[in-house]
């Protein structure tokens, strides 16, 4: 379906019909499948023959959402895991052994930041961590034994923005695989592999799922690299994407565009009511001029996306905190929680919950305040979550 533009793609592409021509894509839930003799199972087990083997690691269901998913961002193949982290994990673990370098923005999820510095440190993996916009401090920190680069563009929360195209070609230069984050944005919104990416990685449960549901993650890419590399270890080590939550997310993926253009709508609308609040300090939104990679931003992205992170004013860290713990508390429509990629807005403090993990340290120079607010922006009216925000406001 290469020749489909990207919404018919992402109603129609990967869909498999049984023998009973069902028009919804079926939900196979079996953990294993029956073969017609003892040579068909050998041939299944040693992927000499087409088929389906044992969902830990091939079901009609996941393989839909993951053709599906190839389709829309470009790529050539796409191996579903259980979540983000998991997917994140998989890449590193299979593209890097003991000894390697990874370079890495140090704008990106908590979670991740752990996962590169605490844990893949302790088998001998170690990470140099850069400003994503400073292409310099990509060069510089490239060593003989360098063979990642990993970056999230938008950056979480403070939407900053790297140059795919430009960080790519350094990455080459390096012959050093290129892993980037496209989980904020989606392939509505940009698709990296068209800017230099060798891999593309998600996390399923933000905006593919849509509506706060089930967990998922995703890698995206060349062919010899997810079923030559990935998929064995996925085989092997077991981080599956169930197929219940495979079939969610393929309902999702039917209505991305139309919720990921809308979110963007409705969060630049707010993020320019936000700049006139004299309570706030400073607003990011990749949309406003006043965005220090705007001009990025246009030629990169198709819209801003639905992140807004905003700074309350405070003299101290304490009276920050107590002033966005304040307007949160006082929020009678966002739901408060960390996640985001919801139909809902949501809203939540990074300093003490997604980054709160973290060293102060590390939050310092990932420019993690203690007055920063992330919203997450849903489909509601703008006009609503306005005064839902107003409403905590101290002058």
């Amino acid at each position: 379906m290469d020749s489909f533009d990207f919404d018919t793609l992402a109603v129609r592409a990967g869909t498999q019909r049984s023998e009973f021509g069902e028009h919804s894509e079926a939900l196979f839930l079996t953990s294993s499948f029956v073969f017609k003799s003892a040579a068909e199972a050998a041939e299944r087990f040693a992927h000499s023959e087409e088929g389906f083997t044992y969902s830990r690691f091939t079901n009609p269901t996941v393989s839909m959402f993951q053709d599906r998913l190839a389709a829309l961002e470009g790529g050539e193949a796409c191996m579903a895991t259980a979540s983000g982290m998991s997917a994140i994990v998989s890449v590193v673990m299979t593209a890097l052994s003991a000894g390697d370098h990874l370079v890495s923005s140090q704008s990106i999820f908590g979670s991740t930041l752990n996962v590169f510095s605490q844990i893949f440190s302790r088998f001998g993996v170690e990470t140099t961590f850069v400003d994503p916009t400073d292409l310099d401090a990509w060069r510089a920190a490239i060593r003989p034994n360098t063979k990642m680069f990993f970056l999230e563009t938008l950056s979480n929360p403070l939407t900053d923005i790297a140059d795919i195209e430009a960080i790519g070609k350094i990455a080459k230069e390096a012959g050093a695989l290129f892993v980037v984050d496209n989980c904020f944005c989606t392939p509505v919104l940009q698709r990296p592999i068209e800017y230099g990416a060798d891999v593309v990685v998600h996390s399923a449960t933000k905006y593919l799922d849509g509506q706060g549901r089930v967990l998922g993650g995703a890698i995206v890419g060349k062919k010899d690299f997810i079923m030559g590399k990935v998929f064995t270890f996925v085989r092997s080590a077991g981080p599956t994407l169930s197929a219940f939550n495979a079939w969610v997310l393929l309902k999702g993926l039917e209505t991305l565009s139309l919720r990921v253009e809308k979110q963007s709508a409705n969060a630049l609308e707010l993020a320019q009511w936000l700049e006139q609040q004299p309570q706030i300090g400073r607003v990011y939104y990749p949309g406003l001029p006043s965005h220090p990679q705007y001009e990025l931003a246009k030629r990169q992205q198709k819209a801003g996306g639905a992140i807004v992170a905003f700074e309350l004013k405070g003299a101290t860290p304490a009276e920050q905190r107590e002033n966005a713990w304040r307007l949160i508390d006082n929020t009678r429509v966002c739901s408060i929680t960390g996640n985001l990629g919801d139909t809902r807005t949501t809203i939540t403090h990074p300093a003490s919950t997604t980054h709160g993990r973290i060293t102060p340290e590390a939050r310092a120079a990932a420019g993690i305040t203690e007055g920063l607010i992330r919203l997450a922006v849903g489909l509601e009216s703008p006009a609503d979550i306005q005064a839902d925000l107003a409403r905590g406001f101290v002058s």
